[in-house]
């Protein structure tokens, strides 16, 4: 594991650290901007590249945290297996959210709208373990009762068209929702990438289920408050300062 990512809430913030998430911004601006012409050749390949560069990135981010990290007072056997549990939750949040991305490839012979749903609820659930456990640093804020409200009312709404999915849809909806409420508990960035990934699936789950309402521009509007939300999340978690669950992230 001596290249996970370490999430440490007592590294000296450094400039550095975001330079690895260089490759993933400029990639999602290319993908977005695709999506947004219509270039299937090009969105489609970069797709899959999203987050493959993210890990790069939290992999460089972690790196840079250890680099500039005091040495810790615990035992040895601390400063080691301290770090795994949530490296290994994050990189598996994105390890599932690439499958996710990818359900159609990578999972040719399956339907691949299930096969989605499951492999973004796992990295849900991962996303919450992690946040919950090692970011999270206040109880969950009044503004954050939206969520159980905005799940109620996506039901109402994509009820008439979810047919046999209906069970699968209501219990991604749960999860999801429980990101972005646990993802509220944390700093501003993590916040606002919690609420830019609810939303990055609320427009999907109506250009699915309702294509009829949705423009074409909106399938580059998915991508880009997913890659947005994505990235605030997971930099978010490197951005945990002192002040923000302290001594959590470790």
């Amino acid at each position: 594991m001596t290249n996970a990512p370490t999430l440490d809430s007592t590294a000296a913030p450094s400039r550095s650290r975001w330079w690895g998430f260089a490759p993933f911004a400029v990639l999602s601006v290319i993908h977005v901007g695709a999506r947004l012409a219509g270039a299937d050749d090009i969105a489609e390949p970069t797709k899959l590249t999203l987050m493959p560069l993210l890990a790069v990135g939290a992999l460089w981010a972690g790196r840079r945290n250890r680099r500039g990290t005091a040495p810790s007072s615990g035992s040895t056997a601390d400063q080691v297996s301290g770090p795994v549990l949530p490296s290994a939750l994050l990189l598996a949040a994105l390890l599932f959210s690439w499958l996710g991305d990818g359900a159609g490839t990578f999972f040719p012979s399956a339907p691949e709208l299930p096969v989605m749903l499951a492999s973004f609820g796992i990295a849900h659930l991962c996303y919450i373990w992690l946040l919950a456990r090692y970011a999270a640093h206040r109880p969950f804020p009044r503004w954050a009762l939206v969520f159980p409200l905005w799940w109620v009312l996506m039901l109402v709404v994509l009820w008439p068209s979810l047919g046999g999915l209906t069970f699968a849809v209501a219990a991604y909806g749960i999860v999801l929702a429980g990101t972005a409420a646990t993802a509220a508990r944390c700093n501003p960035m993590v916040a606002a990438g919690g609420v830019l990934f609810l939303s990055s699936d609320t427009i999907l789950s109506l250009r699915i289920f309702m294509p009829e309402a949705m423009p074409h521009w909106t399938s580059a509007l998915v991508m880009l408050t997913y890659c947005a939300g994505q990235g605030l999340i997971v930099a978010g978690v490197f951005r945990s300062g002192p002040g923000v669950g302290a001594g959590r992230l470790q």
